[in-house]
């Protein structure tokens, strides 16, 4: 399944049951957020500079082999294929279900260049071609090198996720995530600051409404809908990128995370970022969890 920015939170649910997956939403957030100093820096430290026509060779063959060794993450289609019988085979299944990502590093990283650097950046226009193609490069392997954390040898890891780290940009501001930026800010300082009883509400609150699935995913389709008619899914994709570090920050596991516990996040922040277009009964049923842990 391909990943786009209308839908953030599917790929939300697959970054916080990643074991750096805080660290890919960091990526994909410098790169929406990315001026045009940011993307010179990013591109100054591309590992291709300043290198010889045969040492970028052995760059190139490096990065396309780091990224096969990725095809290794486990998958939700591979669970379909495990064999029948077997008395472990239900927790094998059960195993692949909670850890499978929906998307893969090649759907990351079209995301990443087509979505994140695409034609409505509000700075790769204003740059060389060059430039965006290097900071590009600079960004996607530093995403793959946190994907696929798991499988990836260390100093494989280490070697493509440094260009990003040597381009030491500077820390961001508080984002400009639309009407609803003050509330969306209140809902992440609530997520980072559970404790184990806050986090057992929000479990409890999520037990409550497991029979609400199919009005839930209709709510979350209007809200995606209306962030693309307004022209806020980028700001929208940005809130959902920034709940995944709340998610994780506030000590939710990957586990919570596949047993509706994102779900439920995500719903939130829709709920809250598009409350101005949507009718009060879907604000009211996105934001549920919410209320129910907070009262």
């Amino acid at each position: 399944m391909p990943y786009t920015l209308v839908s953030a939170a599917t790929l939300g649910f697959d970054l916080v049951r990643l074991p750096a997956g805080r660290d890919v939403a960091e990526v994909l957030l410098t790169g929406l957020d990315a001026g045009v100093a940011d993307l010179h820096r990013l591109a100054a430290a591309h590992p291709a500079e300043g290198r010889s026509r045969e040492q970028r060779g052995v760059l190139a063959v490096r990065s396309r082999r780091a990224r096969e060794l990725a095809a290794g993450v486990p998958h939700v289609r591979g669970a379909a294929g495990l064999p029948d019988g077997g008395s472990d085979r239900p927790a094998v299944l059960v195993d692949q279900l909670e850890r499978g990502t929906i998307g893969d590093a090649p759907t990351l990283e079209r995301l990443l260049r087509e979505d994140v650097l695409g034609p409505e950046h509000r700075a790769v226009g204003r740059v060389g071609q060059d430039v965006s193609d290097a900071a590009a490069d600079v960004l996607a392997d530093a995403a793959v090198a946190h994907w696929a954390a798991e499988v990836l040898p260390p100093l494989v890891r280490r070697e493509l996720a440094a260009p990003f780290g040597r381009a030491a940009l500077p820390a961001r501001g508080t984002p400009d995530l639309g009407p609803a930026t003050d509330g969306l800010l209140s809902l992440f300082a609530d997520l980072r600051a559970l404790d184990p009883a806050g986090r057992h509400r929000w479990r409890s609150a999520v037990d409550e409404r497991r029979g609400e699935q199919r009005t839930w995913a209709a709510a979350m389709h209007e809200a995606a809908w209306a962030a693309h008619v307004s022209g806020r899914t980028r700001s929208l994709a940005t809130a959902q990128l920034i709940g995944v570090q709340a998610f994780l920050d506030g000590g939710f596991s990957g586990r919570d995370g596949a047993h509706g516990l994102w779900n439920a996040v995500a719903g939130c922040i829709q709920g809250v970022a598009m409350a101005d277009l949507l009718d009060d009964r879907s604000v009211a049923l996105l934001r549920t969890p919410w209320a129910r842990a907070t009262d």
